[in-house]
């Protein structure tokens, strides 16, 4: 059987209108996942042709495919993948000190000791991907950091990646699989393969 393969598409959205407030209006997650399908696999559909199941997760059932999608300042990061589930997720480096105290109290860390913003994003990934809510997350643990996919005690597996720019992207899956990183430095752009999820265009 083929090794499955994520596909992981970062964009930058140099223009993204403000509100009021002066803070960036991000398109909707399932016009993103509809652009990625049609950047990536070249088939344009109607944002209306996804799914969601009870879990909330995303599909499009034309081409089998399971789908995820995160955004943060002025990058969205889609996830696709055929044969399995997926999450991905997208943060920066925000001072959040009580969310990580209370993030780190319930991933087990010994002292008091705070998350980081990789673990956030992994945490995020995670939920995305399974059934587990943030209601149904104690006794989940993160296992050390490596690079590449890492088992977690609850049957899914997470990896996650420094973009650069105080951003942090993190994926979950319920089986191994090969990803292939895409940038795009603006939404009309064409993808381009890079070897390392970056913010940088690929050499």
């Amino acid at each position: 059987m083929p090794e499955a393969v994520v596909d992981c598409l970062v964009t930058h959205h140099p223009r993204l209108p403000r509100d009021r407030m002066g803070h960036r209006l991000n398109d909707a997650g399932r016009w993103l996942i509809a652009q990625a399908v049609a950047d990536l696999h070249g088939v344009r559909l109607s944002p209306r042709e996804l799914a969601r199941d009870e879990h909330r997760r995303w599909s499009v059932p034309e081409l089998g495919l399971t789908a995820s999608v995160a955004h943060c300042a002025a990058y969205s990061t889609v996830a696709l993948v055929s044969g399995q589930t997926v999450g991905v997720d997208l943060q920066d480096h925000r001072d959040r000190p009580f969310a990580m105290q209370w993030l780190g109290a319930l991933l087990g860390r010994p002292d008091g000791e705070p998350a980081t913003m990789r673990d956030f994003a992994e945490c995020e990934a995670l939920i995305k991907a399974s059934h587990i809510r943030k209601e149904t997350f104690a006794g989940v643990r993160l296992p050390d950091w490596r690079p590449g996919w890492r088992p977690t005690n609850v049957g899914y597996l997470v990896r996650s990646a420094d973009l650069g720019d105080g951003l942090q992207l993190a994926l979950a899956t319920d089986a191994p699989a090969r990803v292939r990183w895409w940038w795009q430095p603006d939404p009309a752009a064409q993808p381009v393969r890079t070897a390392t999820p970056t913010l940088e265009p690929a050499a």
